[in-house]
Protein backbone atom coordinates (compact mmCIF):
# COMPACT_ATOMS: atom_id res chain seq x y z
CA UNK A 1 0.00 0.00 0.00
CA UNK A 2 1.48 3.42 -1.02
CA UNK A 3 2.45 5.76 2.13
CA UNK A 4 0.74 8.94 1.81
CA UNK A 5 1.80 12.06 2.92
CA UNK A 6 -0.61 15.15 3.51
CA UNK A 7 1.60 18.32 3.69
CA UNK A 8 1.26 22.07 5.02
CA UNK A 9 -1.22 21.11 7.58
CA UNK A 10 -1.60 24.42 9.36
CA UNK A 11 -3.90 23.99 12.49
CA UNK A 12 -4.79 20.89 14.12
CA UNK A 13 -8.14 20.83 12.35
CA UNK A 14 -6.20 20.03 8.78
CA UNK A 15 -4.53 17.41 10.52
CA UNK A 16 -7.29 15.66 11.48
CA UNK A 17 -9.20 16.47 8.78
CA UNK A 18 -5.52 14.48 6.60
CA UNK A 19 -6.55 11.65 9.28
CA UNK A 20 -9.87 10.78 8.34
CA UNK A 21 -9.64 11.15 5.05
CA UNK A 22 -6.82 8.10 5.41
CA UNK A 23 -3.38 9.84 5.17
CA UNK A 24 -0.08 8.05 6.67
CA UNK A 25 1.47 11.27 7.44
CA UNK A 26 0.67 14.70 7.85
CA UNK A 27 2.87 17.83 6.95
CA UNK A 28 4.06 20.80 8.44
CA UNK A 29 6.42 23.28 7.11
CA UNK A 30 8.60 25.34 9.33
CA UNK A 31 10.25 27.25 6.75
CA UNK A 32 9.82 29.71 4.78
CA UNK A 33 5.83 29.40 2.78
CA UNK A 34 2.73 31.15 2.91
CA UNK A 35 1.89 27.89 4.78
CA UNK A 36 4.47 28.39 7.75
CA UNK A 37 3.77 26.97 11.49
CA UNK A 38 5.40 27.77 14.37
CA UNK A 39 6.43 25.31 16.83
CA UNK A 40 3.55 25.87 19.22
CA UNK A 41 1.02 24.71 16.33
CA UNK A 42 3.76 21.52 15.80
CA UNK A 43 3.04 20.66 18.64
CA UNK A 44 -0.30 20.76 18.73
CA UNK A 45 -0.28 18.74 15.50
CA UNK A 46 1.86 16.11 16.58
CA UNK A 47 0.59 15.63 19.95
CA UNK A 48 -2.83 15.03 17.91
CA UNK A 49 -2.27 12.18 15.64
CA UNK A 50 -3.09 9.06 16.57
CA UNK A 51 -1.08 5.90 16.36
CA UNK A 52 0.34 4.72 13.32
CA UNK A 53 -0.26 8.84 11.78
CA UNK A 54 3.61 10.19 11.43
CA UNK A 55 4.14 13.92 11.74
CA UNK A 56 6.96 15.43 9.83
CA UNK A 57 8.06 19.07 10.57
CA UNK A 58 9.60 20.32 6.70
CA UNK A 59 12.77 22.44 7.66
CA UNK A 60 14.96 23.90 5.37
CA UNK A 61 18.36 24.21 6.37
CA UNK A 62 18.23 24.32 10.17
CA UNK A 63 20.53 25.13 12.91
CA UNK A 64 21.31 22.31 15.50
CA UNK A 65 19.85 24.37 18.14
CA UNK A 66 16.74 24.85 15.97
CA UNK A 67 16.14 20.86 15.73
CA UNK A 68 17.21 20.46 19.39
CA UNK A 69 14.17 23.08 20.00
CA UNK A 70 11.66 21.54 17.70
CA UNK A 71 12.79 18.04 18.85
CA UNK A 72 12.17 19.33 22.91
CA UNK A 73 8.75 20.42 21.98
CA UNK A 74 8.00 17.48 19.75
CA UNK A 75 10.40 14.38 20.87
CA UNK A 76 8.65 11.39 17.66
CA UNK A 77 8.85 13.64 14.59
CA UNK A 78 10.15 12.63 11.82
CA UNK A 79 12.47 15.34 10.05
CA UNK A 80 12.03 16.06 6.01
CA UNK A 81 14.98 18.07 5.25
CA UNK A 82 14.30 20.35 2.17
CA UNK A 83 17.50 22.46 2.03
CA UNK A 84 21.21 21.75 1.40
CA UNK A 85 21.51 19.73 4.76
CA UNK A 86 24.92 17.96 5.36
CA UNK A 87 24.64 14.14 5.16
CA UNK A 88 25.95 14.03 8.93
CA UNK A 89 23.09 16.08 10.28
CA UNK A 90 20.42 14.55 8.22
CA UNK A 91 22.27 10.73 9.56
CA UNK A 92 21.57 12.24 12.76
CA UNK A 93 17.73 10.68 12.41
CA UNK A 94 18.20 7.77 10.45
CA UNK A 95 14.84 6.15 9.00
CA UNK A 96 13.32 9.22 10.73
CA UNK A 97 14.35 11.33 8.67
CA UNK A 98 13.29 12.35 4.86
CA UNK A 99 15.47 13.73 2.20
CA UNK A 100 14.33 15.87 -0.71
CA UNK A 101 16.16 15.74 -3.66
CA UNK A 102 14.78 17.90 -6.68
CA UNK A 103 14.56 17.13 -9.97
CA UNK A 104 16.40 18.97 -12.78
CA UNK A 105 14.87 18.62 -16.10
CA UNK A 106 18.15 19.27 -17.20
CA UNK A 107 20.23 17.09 -15.03
CA UNK A 108 21.07 13.13 -15.56
CA UNK A 109 20.27 10.50 -13.48
CA UNK A 110 23.70 10.24 -12.34
CA UNK A 111 23.18 13.81 -10.41
CA UNK A 112 20.54 12.15 -8.44
CA UNK A 113 22.26 8.70 -8.01
CA UNK A 114 24.90 10.83 -6.11
CA UNK A 115 22.45 12.59 -4.13
CA UNK A 116 20.67 9.63 -3.12
CA UNK A 117 24.03 7.80 -1.92
CA UNK A 118 25.05 10.94 0.65
CA UNK A 119 21.69 9.88 2.57
CA UNK A 120 21.74 5.97 2.85
CA UNK A 121 19.55 5.65 5.94
CA UNK A 122 16.68 8.36 4.79
CA UNK A 123 13.93 7.84 2.90
CA UNK A 124 14.38 10.38 -0.30
CA UNK A 125 11.66 12.72 -1.89
CA UNK A 126 11.79 13.52 -5.18
CA UNK A 127 10.70 16.64 -5.83
CA UNK A 128 10.45 19.17 -8.80
CA UNK A 129 13.37 21.76 -8.99
CA UNK A 130 12.27 24.99 -8.85
CA UNK A 131 14.36 28.01 -9.60
CA UNK A 132 15.70 29.39 -5.60
CA UNK A 133 12.59 27.28 -4.12
CA UNK A 134 13.05 24.33 -1.76
CA UNK A 135 9.54 23.03 -3.09
CA UNK A 136 6.29 23.87 -3.49
CA UNK A 137 6.57 24.21 -7.20
CA UNK A 138 3.10 22.63 -8.17
CA UNK A 139 5.23 21.20 -11.15
CA UNK A 140 5.44 17.48 -11.85
CA UNK A 141 8.51 15.96 -13.12
CA UNK A 142 8.96 12.73 -15.76
CA UNK A 143 8.66 9.82 -13.09
CA UNK A 144 9.86 7.56 -14.74
CA UNK A 145 13.07 9.16 -14.21
CA UNK A 146 13.09 7.73 -10.11
CA UNK A 147 11.35 4.32 -11.10
CA UNK A 148 15.00 3.03 -11.01
CA UNK A 149 15.69 4.55 -7.34
CA UNK A 150 12.46 3.46 -6.42
CA UNK A 151 13.11 -0.44 -6.98
CA UNK A 152 16.11 0.25 -4.30
CA UNK A 153 15.12 1.91 -1.56
CA UNK A 154 12.12 4.08 -0.19
CA UNK A 155 11.04 6.83 -2.37
CA UNK A 156 8.54 9.35 -2.18
CA UNK A 157 7.28 11.79 -5.12
CA UNK A 158 6.37 14.99 -4.69
CA UNK A 159 5.68 18.01 -7.29
CA UNK A 160 2.12 19.04 -8.88
CA UNK A 161 0.20 15.56 -7.47
CA UNK A 162 -3.59 15.70 -7.33
CA UNK A 163 -6.37 13.52 -7.64
CA UNK A 164 -6.28 12.97 -11.49
CA UNK A 165 -2.66 12.24 -12.01
CA UNK A 166 -1.30 10.51 -8.86
CA UNK A 167 -2.65 7.09 -10.41
CA UNK A 168 -0.29 7.33 -13.32
CA UNK A 169 2.34 8.47 -10.85
CA UNK A 170 2.01 5.23 -9.10
CA UNK A 171 2.03 2.90 -12.13
CA UNK A 172 5.31 5.01 -13.62
CA UNK A 173 7.11 4.44 -10.69
CA UNK A 174 5.78 2.21 -7.71
CA UNK A 175 7.24 4.77 -5.36
CA UNK A 176 6.86 3.84 -1.46
CA UNK A 177 5.23 6.96 -0.82
CA UNK A 178 3.76 10.12 -2.25
CA UNK A 179 2.80 13.39 -0.87
CA UNK A 180 0.35 16.20 -1.70
CA UNK A 181 0.01 19.91 -0.92
CA UNK A 182 -1.72 21.94 -2.74
CA UNK A 183 -3.07 19.61 -4.68
CA UNK A 184 -5.42 18.83 -1.75
CA UNK A 185 -6.55 22.85 -1.68
CA UNK A 186 -9.09 24.77 -2.18
CA UNK A 187 -8.26 28.83 -2.48
CA UNK A 188 -5.61 28.32 -0.22
CA UNK A 189 -7.11 25.99 2.17
CA UNK A 190 -7.49 21.86 2.80
CA UNK A 191 -10.18 20.70 1.04
CA UNK A 192 -11.67 17.30 2.36
CA UNK A 193 -13.49 16.24 -0.75
CA UNK A 194 -9.81 16.52 -2.42
CA UNK A 195 -8.37 14.86 0.16
CA UNK A 196 -10.36 11.76 -0.22
CA UNK A 197 -10.29 11.83 -3.97
CA UNK A 198 -6.39 11.93 -3.81
CA UNK A 199 -6.64 8.47 -1.24
CA UNK A 200 -9.03 6.69 -3.01
CA UNK A 201 -7.01 7.20 -6.18
CA UNK A 202 -4.20 6.37 -4.16
CA UNK A 203 -5.59 2.89 -3.25
CA UNK A 204 -7.27 2.62 -7.10
CA UNK A 205 -3.88 2.32 -8.14
CA UNK A 206 -2.56 -0.05 -5.25
CA UNK A 207 -5.36 -2.23 -6.40
CA UNK A 208 -4.14 -2.12 -10.45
Amino acid sequence: MTWIKFCGCTSLADAEMAVEAGADAVGMILAPSPRRVGIDVAREIAGGMPAGVEAVAVVVNPSPDELDALLAACPNLTIQFSGSERPELVARFGDRAIKAIHVDARGGTERLEAACELYPQARVLFDTYGDGLSGGTGQTFAWERVAEFARKRNVVIAGGLNPANVDACIRAARPFGVDVRTGIESGGHKDAEKMRAFFSAVRAADAA
